[in-house]
Parts: C-alpha cells; sequence; structure tokens
C-alpha cells in the first residue's frame, strides 16, 4: 500500500462556510474558507451562487491526478468563474486554472478564471488567457459580475484532442509529489 504524507498543519477540522460540512482544518483550508466569506459578505455573492470542490480527475502517463476547483460562481443558473487558490507565485497556476474552466463544463466553457493565493490574485479571461486585472479588487463582486455577464462569450467545450490536450495540463500541473513516500 502507498503510504501519503502531508506537508499541512492539521489543526483539527472546521465547518465549512457555504456547505456548513466538517473538513480538515488546515492553512490552505484557513485562506479557502476566508475566500467564500469574502465572496459572499464583501462582494455580494449568496451561498446558493457558489459551489465548492468541484473537481476534474485524469489519468495520464500512470499519474492519477484529482484537480480541485475552489469555487465556481453562477449568475442566472450558468456558471460564469471558477476560483482557485494555491500558494505561491499566481503565475505558475494561470494555465491549470484556463484548462479547468474549459472543461469543466460539458455544455460550454466558463469564461473567466481567478488565481489567487489568498493575498494577491489575477483574473483571467479563459477564451484567450488574457490576464483581465491584478489584485484582490480584480475578483469580481456580484454587481460588476452582472454588468459583465451579457459581454461574456461562454464558447463551447473542446472536443476531441483539443479537450484531451486540456486534461493533459491540469494533471501535469496539479500532481502532487512533494508529499509522497517514494
Amino acid at each position: 500500500m502507498t503510504e501519503f504524507f502531508t506537508h499541512h498543519m492539521v489543526y483539527g477540522t472546521l465547518e465549512d462556510f457555504l456547505t456548513g460540512e466538517e473538513l480538515t482544518d488546515t492553512d490552505d483550508e484557513r485562506f479557502r474558507q476566508q475566500l467564500a466569506q469574502m465572496m459572499v459578505n464583501k462582494l455580494g455573492y449568496q451561498k446558493e451562487e457558489l459551489e465548492p470542490r468541484r473537481f476534474i480527475e485524469t489519468l495520464f502517463s500512470s499519474e492519477f491526478v484529482r484537480s480541485t476547483i475552489e469555487l465556481t460562481a453562477s449568475l442566472e443558473g450558468k456558471r460564469f468563474l471558477v476560483l482557485r487558490y494555491g500558494p505561491g507565485s499566481l503565475v505558475s497556476r494561470e494555465r491549470s486554472a484556463i484548462a479547468a474552466a474549459r472543461v469543466l463544463e460539458k455544455e460550454y466553457q466558463i469564461p473567466l478564471a481567478v488565481v489567487t493565493n489568498g493575498r494577491d490574485a489575477e483574473l483571467l479571461d479563459t477564451g484567450t488567457g488574457e490576464v483581465l486585472g491584478t489584485g484582490m479588487e480584480a475578483i469580481p463582486s456580484r454587481s460588476r459580475a452582472e454588468e459583465m455577464f451579457a459581454e461574456l462569450v461562454f464558447r463551447d467545450p473542446p472536443e476531441g484532442k483539443k479537450r484531451e490536450r486540456e486534461l493533459r495540463i491540469l494533471n501535469a500541473f496539479d500532481v502532487e509529489i512533494c508529499c509522497r513516500k517514494i
């Protein structure tokens, strides 16, 4: 049996702000909870418009990866934004966030992605990869999202080799090897 170790300090459990679920309390989870609270309390989203912990599973080159999308935001019943959190550099997380937004839904590509380390953020156009804004203030408030919504382009999802390429990107960027006993 493969042993897995974690580099995360575990403090016990905490209650998820959005769902009330009991979760493992780590520094990263505390940042995720702060982001969810910010989206509701500061940016004006309803809890029902935010969905935590969606995931995409991939298997390439014998490497199984579960890529988690910390939050998806919806308006008018349509997901328009993914938010991915990770400590450290934002630039190194841009491409995997774009890939996740392109393949998460079967009917369309989610047009916006946010990458954040909890202190800084980038808002990305997932169709072009362009950085639309930087800083935590770049995360659109609900009222700003309503203004933007009519202009957002919900492209068809990638198919065939293009979809596989996006899934491979997720697999390569999100594989965790730091905590595995080899």
